[in-house]
């Protein structure tokens, strides 16, 4: 695994201190890993999203209805 020195302001080192302490994550390091997997997998909702705004542009319109959008939306996630 990879070791780095970061900074936080005062108000972010406050908080991350408050997860460990909630016993919620064992380290601030674990702290930031979770943060930035939920950060790449937003992104991957994002890209998903982008690219069938796109898609829909150049196409015209979809047949699909709301709930098969939704659905598909949502099997990203699985």
């Amino acid at each position: 695994m990879a070791r780095q020195s970061i900074s936080f302001t005062e108000p972010n080192d406050k908080w991350l201190n408050e997860q460990v302490d909630n016993q919620e994550y064992s380290s601030k390091s674990e702290v930031v890993n979770d943060l930035i997997r939920q950060a790449r997998n937003q992104q991957i909702e994002i890209d998903w999203i982008k690219a069938k705004l796109e898609k829909a542009e150049k196409s015209g319109f979809t047949n699909d209805s709301k709930e098969q959008i939704l659905a598909q939306a949502k099997s990203l996630n699985e």
